[in-house]
């Protein structure tokens, strides 16, 4: 199946040219760089210098734990800031796309979308140069990627969306953006219908699952339907439950090698519920197998939660996330890793319980972390969450520092009545791409920043 978008306005309102067949390209207006000081934060407190690399003239987000928001040459950041914060977003409202010069420390907006969320902001990523950045925005109405040239101040549309980009740039994936929010909210867009995100129907099965854009052609085609996803399940009572509810993907996420997608698969029963399986499929879509059984993802653990946050590993082999592995005889949520296929699973450390999003360096020697408020099991000072660092060599773990991320309502997600996560803040800490410097979120003044750990005196 295939589909193509004519791209007519864009979310700034200015008219697209056609330069190919399918292709939008239209200027952005000029940008003015802005000029703030980068602050240390808190001073010798903690095991490595942390400063805070964002102004304090509004809220802003890094992207995800696992996309590096350094540019390739480490000079430039890019961030998201927020039109607001402690409110639920709304179709039509723009959050800024940003770029920060940590030499010259200056900040400049380089777009304005209507697509964007809490958890992700507007989801942008680094081509494989300074030059590129990765996007989405609402056009005619629908989810799709933006690329910014930052050196031409060119901007071009495509037809699909964007939940994540190869490495060479030549495609992206994602699933639906406009379902996203029924079984969780800040990972997409805003709702077109305040509070009533959209669904599918059984009606739909067939013509949904991950959708696959060749930036070159411009042409989007679905990669894998659900039922190619049904047929991969073994467990005969496991693949009923998912052909007889409603499916939904979430993260859909390409290695660094460029030969595998991971893709967490979900189902829901009466419109809730999210009973999480894990995929893996080749970047043509074959090969699709399920590395992690739903039976396997939702096992409890003895202080709380269940299976959560997978992450390729660096070496495009492997699978880094939390695990309560009940089938070899733990009760405790566990930093776990296992191949694509499921094979050679491992628990990478017996001592520290597992929390939060982690991720491994290059060489396995550390392991990267945060945790969220109510796992109460992981010391922290009063009011603030840690950054985990654990050397996997020693089973040794260091706290780099520690944050609070409450923007108010306690650190509960959002006000009972209201609709969206607005409340939610997490670090998200994600390595730089040397492995020598780690960027997170937090909000110590109760308002979004970004801050950057730099750990090379450590690891």
């Amino acid at each position: 199946m295939k589909r193509r978008s004519f791209i007519g306005r864009t979310s700034v309102g200015l008219g697209a040219v056609l330069i190919s067949p399918v292709i939008m390209s239209f200027q952005y207006p000029k940008r003015a760089k802005k000029g703030f000081k980068i602050k240390a934060y808190k001073p010798g407190r903690f095991l490595s210098p942390v400063q805070c690399v964002t102004p304090d003239d509004g809220f802003y987000l890094h992207t995800f734990y696992d996309v590096c928001p350094l540019s390739p040459s480490q000079r430039y950041l890019v961030v998201t800031k927020f039109p607001y914060q402690q409110k639920t977003p709304m179709w039509g409202d723009e959050s800024e796309v940003c770029v920060i010069d940590l030499h010259n420390e200056t900040i400049e907006t380089v777009y304005k979308t209507k697509a964007w969320s809490f958890q992700l902001g507007t989801n942008v990523q680094w081509g494989s140069t300074d030059r590129y950045l990765y996007t989405n925005d609402i056009i005619d109405g629908k989810p799709v990627c933006i690329r910014i040239d930052l050196h031409s101040e060119e901007i071009k549309s495509y037809s699909g969306a964007k939940y994540d980009l190869s490495p060479d740039e030549r495609y992206i994936v994602s699933p639906n953006l406009l379902t996203m929010n029924t079984h969780q909210y800040g990972y997409a867009v805003p709702d077109r219908i305040y509070g009533r995100p959209d669904v599918f129907t059984k009606d739909d099965m067939p013509n949904e699952g991950l959708w696959k854009t060749d930036l070159e052609s411009n042409e989007t085609t679905l990669l894998a339907d659900f039922s190619q996803f049904h047929d991969k399940v073994e467990e005969q009572d496991e693949r009923a439950f998912y052909e007889k509810n409603i499916n939904y993907l979430f993260h859909s996420k390409i290695n660094r090698q460029n030969t595998k997608i991971m893709q967490v698969f979900r189902a829901q029963v009466n419109n809730k519920g999210r009973e999480a399986s894990l995929f893996t499929m080749d970047t043509d879509g074959k090969n699709l197998i399920q590395c992690l059984t739903r039976n396997q993802w939702n096992q409890q653990a003895r202080f709380g939660g269940a299976g959560n946050h997978p992450n390729w590993h660096p070496d495009g082999e492997h699978i880094v996330m939390n695990c309560v592995p009940t089938w070899l005889g733990y009760k405790d949520m566990l930093f776990c890793q296992f191949k694509f296929d499921g094979s050679d699973f491992r628990i990478l450390s017996e001592q520290h319980l597992g929390t939060g999003h982690p991720s491994v360096n290059a060489d396995s020697t550390y392991l990267l972390s945060d945790a969220y408020p109510h796992q109460k099991y992981i010391p922290s000072p009063k009011g603030e969450l840690p950054i985990r660092l654990i050397d996997l060599k020693t089973d040794q773990e260091q706290m780099i520092c520690s944050i609070s991320t409450d923007v108010g309502n306690n650190w509960v997600r959002s006000v009972k009545g209201e609709t969206g996560s607005h409340y939610k803040l997490d670090p998200h800490p994600v390595w730089s791409r040397d492995y020598k410097k780690v960027v997170f979120n937090g909000s110590p003044e109760g308002r979004r920043q970004v801050y950057i750990a730099d750990l090379s005196s450590i690891v």
